[in-house]
């Protein structure tokens, strides 16, 4: 008989397998991103049945607050044509294809083999009474991962300092402003009084 934990486990990854699939097929991209919204949420509590605590609650708290929130104003502000996008669907469905079986095939390679089914890697023990999973996985990163930790940071710090660079790089179609002479501005470089004798009527 199936236990709760095992139901509740089928349930999530059936939702979260039709969540992806809807974020495919949608024709809306609204409808897109909030199904994306609903396959996050359902992975996160496959993570909390795994006791992945907090990646479950940076992926709600990252993804779905911040990155997800994000893609969806970005989504309803913009007034992407629909009819112009699907027009390359079927020249591009042949390697469309391709890379999907490509994908397909390599997942099952990975989840067929010896190592990575269901009796090659059996459920790890349960922790103790006083066991915290943020706790051990803080520990991890400060003392034995510590170093590609602080690599992993550097590289994403360059990353946003190149970003920043080519997006604040002075071309010569671009107009920009200057916040140094905006400050320095006086009142006589922009208004001019000028005196006119009074008009009778």
């Amino acid at each position: 008989m199936m236990d709760f934990q095992t139901a509740v486990f089928y349930f999530l990854s059936t939702i979260l397998v039709l969540a992806s699939l809807r974020v495919i097929t949608a024709r809306n991209p609204v409808h897109a991103v909030l199904f994306l919204v609903l396959a996050f949420f359902s992975a996160g509590g496959v993570w909390m049945l795994l006791r992945a605590e907090f990646l479950a609650i940076a992926l709600i708290l990252v993804y779905v607050g911040a990155v997800m929130v994000l893609f969806l104003f970005v989504v309803m502000m913009l007034d992407i044509n629909i009819e112009r996008l699907r027009e390359g669907f079927w020249a591009n469905l042949v390697p469309g294809l391709i890379v999907a079986g490509l994908m397909l095939a390599e997942m099952f390679a990975v989840l067929g083999a010896r190592y990575f089914s269901a009796t090659g890697s059996p459920a790890p023990e349960l922790p103790g009474p006083g066991y915290s999973n943020t706790k051990e996985l803080g520990r991890l990163i400060y003392t034995e991962y510590v170093y590609p930790f602080e690599l992993a940071a550097v590289i994403l710090l360059v990353a946003m300092i190149a970003a920043i660079a080519l997006t604040m790089r002075k071309r010569k179609d671009t107009k920009f402003q200057e916040p140094a002479k905006q400050i320095a501005v006086r009142r006589e470089d922009r208004v001019r009084l000028v005196s006119m004798p009074a008009e009778k009527d």
